[in-house]
């Protein structure tokens, strides 16, 4: 019997968060590594280069972090950014690490060599409006054929970009993901809407929110799959 999942509404997990930002902890890197990780156990099944797409917000961040790891570990790694504003640590990470930045012109112009995109463009930040817009909507929309093909795999961070964190509400511009990687606790729209049908493989890095959210109530409960995952030790 599938064991039932608890989500939570992007309010709750991000009140949840502040108390462990407040105290210093570096949650945004704690992600980045277990999502490099999963990412590294994606490219042992199959090896190839990785396109990144990060968008302006934490969710770009934790894409950057994580392309620094990749890269650090011999992969290559190229980046796009949706917007022009970006987490700049991150993206110097990144760029140290041997991460290449390209244009999102040479993306939308041209058949993509890479066998994993991670999807870092919006997470839950997006709570008001979830469509995508301008260059990321562009972005994401050159590469649908090529994910429908199944020549490249999608690994979302947090959400697939472009799908409400909490309705589950999604237009046609969202890249389906074989693989969420979910930080602290499932986000309701996960479990609810197009949620199921586009973010495949569900993996939830385990933050430590537990006793937050225990004094709050699941926005749903869904007999779904998930995979559990400690967070990655950083220093």
């Amino acid at each position: 019997m599938t064991e039932r999942t608890v989500a939570y509404t992007a309010d709750a997990i991000r009140a949840a968060e502040a108390p462990l930002l407040a105290a210093g902890r570096p949650l945004m890197r704690e992600a980045a590594r277990a999502l490099a990780e999963v990412v590294a156990d994606e490219l042992a099944r199959t090896p190839g280069p990785v396109l990144v797409l990060a968008g302006s917000g934490d969710n770009g961040g934790d894409a950057l972090y994580a392309a620094a790891d990749i890269a650090g570990a011999g992969t290559r790694v190229d980046v796009v950014l949706t917007r022009d504003r970006v987490h700049r640590d991150a993206l110097d990470a990144a760029v140290a690490a041997g991460a290449g930045l390209r244009d999102a012109s040479d993306i939308c112009g041209a058949h993509s060599d890479h066998v994993l995109v991670v999807d870092g463009i919006l997470g839950i930040g997006a709570s008001s409006d979830s469509r995508l817009r301008g260059t990321a909507r562009a972005v994401v929309e050159a590469l649908l054929p090529v994910v429908a093909s199944e020549r490249v795999r999608v690994v979302a961070v947090d959400v697939p970009s472009g799908l409400h964190p909490d309705s589950g509400e999604a237009d046609a511009a969202v890249l389906p993901a074989a693989t969420t990687v979910t930080f602290g606790a499932v986000k309701a729209g996960l479990l609810r809407g197009h949620g199921p049908r586009l973010s495949g493989r569900l993996v939830l890095v385990d933050l430590g929110l537990e006793p937050q959210l225990r004094r709050v109530h699941p926005a749903v409960t869904a007999a779904v799959p998930v995979v559990r995952r400690a967070p990655a030790p950083w220093a």
